[in-house]
């Protein structure tokens, strides 16, 4: 017939017999062990009576008064103690890494437009809030921010999105028009009723044609069988506001780039008749776990939720 371990009298709940033999163990005496437990004496002694029967030897010899570890009981003992240390120390130490987490790092992935426009006064108002976690802003775009995103590079994203893949989620938060600026003087400056078609004659400073911007422009243009010229293809919205303002020739820009800075140098006219607006927002990874700072971050974001915003907003008027 084969042996069969005997059944442990307290084997609901393992833990108290196993504290109490180590507290027994440590302070040497039931009545001590009794007392730091707020247990009666003689509910220590049936836990280390049952934890004896149930391992089949005997832990402990006593010496007059003092009870002392036999070397079964030095195994079980050194064996046990870290064991009940941890689960005794489990709130504090959980609480103590839930407060590393909160003051740990926040990686964030972003093009040159967002980090320069959109995001100054988020980081501001972030760091006031969370002044122990180290904000990291990663500069990239495209294929490569959302690589950074994959491999969780970084926590998540803000930017703008037309396409999104399947495993990524992203949220719009801020929605900007699409602007002309040319120069003050510029025959378009003060044209009435303002056509598509009034800008073929001028030449466009446009982003790279690998961009957003620059195939969203051709995309309208080509639908409307529009004809139009790239004067220059520069990278950049504040090095292409520059060539505008030097007479260079006009562009097409989102309203996130144009700032109170502009007002004297550039006209802006919106073109939200034959663009569609542009979002920005967060995006994050689908099914990732975010940290409470990468939550404070995106709770942060989102009251701005579906804000729409032109360059007319902060006093600017069409010239």
């Amino acid at each position: 017939m084969a042996e069969t371990s005997p059944r442990f009298y307290y084997k609901g709940d393992r833990l108290k017999p196993v504290r109490a033999f180590c507290q027994v163990a440590r302070l040497g005496s039931v009545t001590r062990a009794a007392e730091a437990l707020y247990l009666s004496q003689p509910a220590v002694t049936l836990q280390l009576q049952a934890l004896e029967r149930e391992l089949g030897v005997a832990l402990f010899e006593r010496i007059g008064r003092r009870f002392s570890l036999t070397r079964e009981g030095q195994v079980l003992y050194d064996l046990a103690r870290p064991l009940v240390e941890g689960l005794d120390g489990l709130e504090g130490e959980f609480r103590s890494r839930i407060k590393g987490l909160q003051a740990g790092e926040l990686h964030v992935a972003a093009g040159s437009s967002t980090i320069l426009y959109l995001l100054p006064t988020l980081v501001q108002a972030f760091r006031a809030a969370h002044p122990e976690v180290q904000l990291v802003l990663h500069n990239v775009t495209g294929q490569d921010g959302l690589g950074l995103l994959r491999s969780d590079g970084v926590d998540l994203a803000v930017g703008s999105m037309l396409d999104v893949p399947n495993d990524l989620a992203y949220e719009p938060v801020y929605s900007f028009d699409p602007m002309l600026i040319c120069p003050p003087g510029h025959p378009l400056a003060d044209k009435p009723n303002l056509r598509l078609e009034d800008l073929s004659p001028y030449g466009l400073i446009l982003p790279p044609r690998r961009l957003t911007t620059y195939r969203l422009v051709d995309l309208v243009f080509q639908q409307r069988r529009v004809p139009y010229t790239v004067a220059l293809e520069v990278g950049g919205w504040e090095v292409i506001k520059q060539y505008v303002a030097m007479g260079q020739g006009i562009s097409i820009v989102t309203a996130i780039c144009l700032t109170d800075a502009d007002k004297q140098r550039l006209v802006a006219r919106s073109l939200a008749e034959y663009f569609p607006p542009r979002s920005y927002g967060v995006v994050m990874r689908k099914g990732k776990y975010l940290s409470p700072q990468a939550r404070a971050f995106v709770d942060l974001v989102r009251p701005g939720l579906f804000q729409r915003r032109d360059y007319f907003e902060s006093g600017h008027s069409e010239r």
